[in-house]
């Protein structure tokens, strides 16, 4: 390496400009927070010289019953987090496999866009909490041998059903926004059909919907506090019902909404770095 290189040195008019940027910067940071500090306080004064704040602490934010209820409804939290985490799974799995169907092409496998296509529009269409009753109840009541009938079974069932087709759409979505010359060009290079779709087309595909993808996600995560309807899962949202009905005291409700957003936030945020990254696949996404 020369000389040259080992004692370069900014000139002045960067030394200037870089100076010039770090005090933009200083001086937004100071604004933005003096600026946070005057909303919340003007926040937190309206809130708290309320008529009714002292009511409201002492049913939505009393500290000692909260302390009271955290272990258990942080253990049904705990069951919260295994249903979404298997949930997920199954979802990912099984809407994946509808939208390769969905996008058969060729007149035999019709029966097979049709079905997927019905399922889809069913599921997408009925309200999940009427799926979680009808599989959460109705499942146990035919009876049937080898069926489980364990609720949190059932409520992961319920939520894949419904899941399944949210995320198959956002998935057809990525399959079709890559382009047929990708296709083609793989079948001229030998692959057949199949190879084409795994090594070319759903690479592309699963990269392109990932902000969705998430967001879809994000959803299943406080859908998962739906399965307490079932009554026999003892989740967090059954579990801060129980206590709240020993005492008529809502902090549990609370305690459990604020264990949610330990989970869904950091969930949120991955979603919109990964929507900076990777850009959004218009029609995506559950609303």
């Amino acid at each position: 390496m020369s000389s040259a290189e080992d004692t370069w040195s900014p000139s002045a008019l960067q030394r200037e400009r870089d100076a010039y940027r770090k005090r933009q910067g200083l001086r937004s940071l100071l604004i933005a927070g003096l600026s946070t500090l005057v909303v919340g306080g003007a926040l937190i004064t309206a809130v708290v010289s309320a008529p009714g704040w002292e009511r409201t602490r002492t049913t939505f934010f009393n500290w000692d019953k909260a302390v009271e209820s955290f272990p258990a409804v942080l253990a049904g939290f705990w069951i919260n987090v295994q249903v979404f985490a298997v949930s997920a799974l199954c979802v990912l799995i099984v809407g994946m496999a509808l939208a390769v169907l969905k996008t058969l092409r060729g007149p035999v496998f019709w029966p097979l866009r049709a079905l997927a296509t019905v399922y889809v529009d069913v599921f997408r269409g009925l309200p999940l909490i009427l799926v979680l009753l009808l599989v959460g109840f109705g499942v146990p009541a035919l009876n049937l041998t080898g069926v489980p009938t364990d609720p949190i079974v059932l409520g992961c069932v319920a939520l894949v059903l419904t899941y399944s087709a949210y995320v198959a759409e956002v998935f057809r979505a990525g399959i079709e926004s890559v382009h047929p010359s990708q296709r083609a060009a793989a079948r001229s290079l030998g692959l057949s059909g199949p190879q084409s779709l795994r090594y070319v087309v759903l690479p592309q595909a699963v990269r392109r919907v990932v902000p969705p993808l998430l967001n879809d996600l994000a959803s299943l995560t406080k859908d998962s506090g739906l399965i307490s309807v079932l009554g026999a899962a003892i989740d967090a949202v059954r579990a801060a019902q129980i206590e709240t009905a020993t005492s008529f005291n809502f902090t549990p409700y609370v305690v459990a909404g604020a264990l949610f957003l330990v989970l869904t936030i950091p969930l949120t945020r991955l979603t919109d770095r990964a929507a900076r990254r990777y850009g959004a696949v218009p029609g995506g996404g559950h609303l």
